[in-house]
């Protein structure tokens, strides 16, 4: 194997954002030789059009299933200890809090879990019974804004510094040797193929560049269903966010505060070193649906179709947005709501029916493998998602995951496990985005 991984050259497309970068690490590490390996795209590593490159991410344990929790472990492990990944983790905790019935019963239901799945998590998870108990906490939230309010205090959560850490992976690709296209010599335009018209052998962007290798891996992210035919098993939908300015001051009180979610309100993190809050509300996600033939499909079809906020930089997001963000900061941090919000903007991820991600060989293009459909819960697992993309690259994934991460149209992927279907910007009042464009999508 040692000689088959020194001499096979593998292309990722996607390589800037979380599910690509952390790919071309994991064949790096591996044994592959760094000249073989080349990170395709738009724009260079971190991405600014993909959901990982941004100032930062929740940590914590996921438990829909025994893989995820194996997952969540196995990259909270490399959070804390890996020498790359520990410095862009900020280990404040987690408050997940919910005041409604049946938000309460679902929180119970997932502290039981913890406490079942046999991992110790436990030792590390408290119930929270009582605005007292949620304000030892977290002193700064507001006792009026919590009544009722019932948490899970979790010590193994936190904050990840985003776009940091991608960008420290790609500073270690470079270091290696890597090799990077970027424009439109990074931008997919289709796959080549062999003789047999199914075998796959390289890329095509869209400046006509071609690149040859033995193994394809599209790691696109929201971009993936709009690339290729995914066949619906993709759906890709945006959620918004936005910034507040903290005096030094103000930021040195919320220093090393937990991570604050409520699953009718939303969330926001302790400042970064330059004071800066991101604030989100909770909903469903936006869509944009479009005719779109992406490579595979025989006609147009409806499909939603991101647009890219580094492409139109002008674009704002719906009225139902700011009213959101500014009910939770109401909520959060009533001290605050007269502040500024800006670095207002939609971040794009793509949704799968059941929330698994979508990691496979495509059924009819042998040597080409997808790796999407992370469903707005995959930036945790930068440090090793690509360990098991490599896996699957050399037939060795897991039973379990390979099920999990299979090819499997059917399904409602407009809804996935959220509370509803999402809905469509062109019916939000408030987004414009009418400004001339810097490019397609």
């Amino acid at each position: 194997m040692a000689t088959s991984r020194a001499n096979t050259k593998i292309v990722v497309v996607g390589g800037g954002g979380t599910m690509g970068s952390s790919t071309a690490l994991h064949l790096v590490r591996s044994g592959y030789t760094p000249s073989n390996i080349t990170v395709l795209d738009t724009y260079p590593i971190p991405s600014a059009q993909s959901a990982g490159n941004d100032l930062n991410k929740i940590m914590g344990i996921q438990m829909r299933n025994k893989g995820d929790l194996q997952l969540s472990l196995e990259a909270r492990d490399m959070w804390r200890n890996d020498e790359l990944f520990k410095p862009f983790f900020h280990n404040t905790g987690r408050l997940d809090c919910e005041s409604s019935e049946k938000g309460v019963a679902s929180l119970r239901q997932e502290y039981q879990e913890l406490l079942d799945a046999g991992a110790g998590l436990e030792k590390s998870n408290e119930w929270l019974d009582s605005e007292d108990a949620i304000l030892a906490k977290m002193p700064l939230l507001p006792r009026d804004q919590i009544k009722g309010w019932k948490a899970i205090f979790s010590k193994d959560g936190g904050w990840l510094a985003a776009g940091k850490a991608i960008n420290a992976v790609g500073e270690e690709l470079r270091k290696q040797g890597v090799q990077f296209g970027y424009g439109g010599a990074g931008s997919f335009k289709q796959p080549l193929f062999a003789e047999d018209g199914t075998t796959c052998i390289g890329v095509e962007t869209v400046d006509g560049t071609k690149y040859y290798a033995d193994k394809v891996v599209l790691a696109t992210g929201a971009w993936s269903p709009t690339l290729v035919d995914l066949e619906d098993q993709c759906c890709s939908k945006a959620w918004v966010y936005a910034m507040i300015q903290l005096s030094p001051e103000e930021a040195a009180e919320y220093k090393d505060s937990p991570v604050v979610y409520n699953g009718d309100v939303g969330f926001f993190f302790e400042p970064n070193e330059d004071g800066v809050i991101k604030v989100c509300d909770e909903f469903p996600g936006f869509t944009r649906f479009k005719q779109h033939q992406p490579y595979g499909a025989a006609k147009p079809k409806h499909i939603s179709v991101p647009r890219s906020h580094a492409k139109h930089p002008t674009d704002t997001y719906p009225d139902a947005s700011e009213k959101g963000i500014r009910n939770a900061i109401a909520t959060f941090l009533p001290r605050f709501t007269d502040k500024e919000l800006f670095n207002r903007a939609l971040c794009w991820c793509t949704d799968t029916a059941d929330a698994a991600l979508l990691i496979c060989e495509h059924p009819k293009w042998k040597n080409f493998v997808l790796a999407t459909g992370d469903s707005g819960h995959t930036f945790k697992l930068l440090p090793i998602i690509g360990k098991h993309v490599v896996e699957l690259l050399e037939g060795n994934l897991a039973e379990d995951l390979t099920h999990a991460w299979r090819w499997r149209p059917g399904g409602d992927a407009l809804r996935s496990r959220r509370g509803a279907p999402a809905q469509d910007l062109a019916d939000m009042p408030g987004w414009n985005h009418d400004a001339p464009s810097q490019g397609k999508l």
